[in-house]
């Protein structure tokens, strides 16, 4: 089998790396070797730029565009640690498919287009690393009508569709996205709602810990049904899709007006039943999105971030009881963590090859289309 060799790189909406893979794919059919993984957690700096940049302020653009030079030399660094590490030449990578950082996103909004913000210099990318680069991958799917979000699906379908199981995919970042499997088939996808964002401002806020360990400290508390039911109210989750989402909504401004909207109604929780409430809110918000959307689901593979949440897995398991839940690792042998970043990989080379990407049923584009833009190295 010709193999061609590619390298995904993702960032999230939780800002809190990079991830990058270095993969072989097939020419033809379905398929993916990994040959390495390196993270790269952001500097504090960085980091508090990026999630700045999700709110307007001053000096925009220079800032941006500041930002987005220096996300292209940690996507090198983590480029070249794989190439190190696999021992491999720039010259035998086909191309690196590049996420950026998303900033905005605001589909279908103001004039009927909207716009997705992912910001990353894609040329001093190919600058630093010798490699081609394909990123941007958005736009153009929002330029046919579609949301631009999520792209991950197609490729969820080549790699975790079985004939005789029907399947769901959740992929739990910042944003909890949801990829519809029965039988071989993919039938839909979209953003569910707030995956790990929520919890993860919270948490940052009171513990200064930038995630939930495990969900200990959501463990420690008890959902408050009154504020899960307030929260479940939120107008994104009853719009039916195609939708996608992001801190452009689920942010700390929106957590606030919910919880002062509750104190004054006299719900004044503990701060880690809150935590533990904003875990069952990530839970409920992605079973009631499989429940209406694929009523014969068998099984669901949880990946990303939320995948090594401890707490929210079990509960997950609880509130589905009649649906396997597991991780794609457990069920395909792809770790939650390599997801994403090869999904960039696989989308990078359908590019290459002047291959759509793109799945109209879950964006709502009017057809298919092939995505990203090209920086030749």
């Amino acid at each position: 089998m010709t193999e061609e060799l590619f390298i995904g790189l993702m960032s999230g909406t939780s800002a809190d790396g990079v991830d990058g893979v270095l993969v072989a794919l097939p020419t033809k059919g379905p398929g993916l070797k990994l040959l390495g993984h390196h993270h790269l957690a952001f500097e504090p700096k960085l980091r508090e730029c990026l999630l700045a940049l999700n709110s307007p302020g001053d000096n925009e653009i220079h800032t941006a565009q500041l930002a987005a030079n220096a996300l292209a030399r940690c996507y090198g660094q983590v480029t070249l640690q794989l190439l190190k590490d696999t021992a491999l030449p720039a010259l035998d990578i086909k191309a690196i498919g590049a996420h950026g950082q998303t900033i905005r996103h605001r589909p279908a909004e103001f004039d009927g287009i909207g716009y997705t913000v992912q910001i990353l210099n894609g040329a001093l990318l190919a600058e630093l690393t010798g490699i081609d680069v394909i990123c941007d991958f958005r736009p153009r799917d929002l330029a046919a009508g579609g949301q631009g979000a999520p792209l991950v699906p197609a490729f969820h379908q080549a790699m975790f569709s079985a004939p005789d199981v029907s399947r769901a995919v959740l992929n739990i970042g910042g944003i909890a996205n949801l990829t519809l499997l029965p039988a071989n088939r993919l039938i839909g996808g979209f953003d569910c709602g707030p995956g790990n964002v929520l919890m993860d401002l919270w948490v940052e806020r009171h513990l200064g810990q930038p995630f939930d360990i495990s969900g200990r400290w959501a463990a420690a508390g008890t959902p408050q049904p009154e504020l899960l039911n307030s929260l479940m109210q939120d107008e994104y989750l009853l719009r039916p899709p195609p939708k996608s989402t992001g801190r452009d909504h689920f942010n700390a401004a929106w957590l606030d007006k919910v919880l002062n909207h509750a104190a004054e109604i006299g719900i004044a929780p503990r701060l880690q039943d809150i935590q533990a409430t904003l875990l069952a809110f990530t839970v409920e918000s992605s079973a009631q999105a499989l429940e209406q959307s694929l009523v014969t689901c068998q099984q669901l593979l949880v990946c990303g971030g939320g995948a090594l949440n401890d707490q929210l897995m079990a509960t997950l398991q609880r509130r589905l009881p009649g649906i396997d839940v597991t991780t794609t690792e457990s069920a395909c042998g792809m770790h939650a963590m390599h997801v994403e970043a090869s999904a960039f990989a696989w989308l990078a080379k359908a590019f290459v090859h002047a291959q759509p990407a793109n799945c109209p049923t879950v964006t709502g584009a009017s057809g298919p289309r092939v995505l990203g833009t090209h920086h030749l190295a």
